[in-house]
């Protein structure tokens, strides 16, 4: 058996978060310590993207704040996550929606996938 991979299944722990995927809009609750303070912080945003495998897994979420877009890549398994929650699922036909970096307005919407 490969080493890392003994490692990875070691130091897996077990997330019960919802399923979703690129297009997806999501609140990630994110634990930030600031001293000897801590808070949770939520950042809701459009999923880009998610990428790679086993404990390597991170997905990237992107928003508009002030007029600039923000973007920030999480690791799936971090211990600061706290929660995600799935606002809309996208209805989008690409699992990776770099394009959206150039849109603008409404043009950057997306529409709402209907179950």
């Amino acid at each position: 058996m490969d080493y890392l991979k003994a490692v990875e299944k070691e130091y897996k722990r077990e997330v019960d978060y919802p399923e979703f995927n690129a297009g997806d809009t999501i609140t990630v609750n994110y634990k930030i310590k600031e001293g000897n303070k801590e808070r949770i912080q939520g950042f809701r945003g459009v999923v880009l993207q998610k990428k790679g495998e086993g404990m390597n897994k991170t997905f990237t979420v992107r928003k508009a704040s002030g007029g600039y877009g923000v973007e920030r890549i999480f690791p799936l398994y971090s211990p600061f996550i706290d929660s995600i929650t799935v606002n809309k699922h996208g209805k989008v036909r690409r699992s990776r929606i770099f394009y959206l970096r150039k849109l603008t307005g409404k043009k950057s919407r997306i529409k709402e996938r209907k179950f």
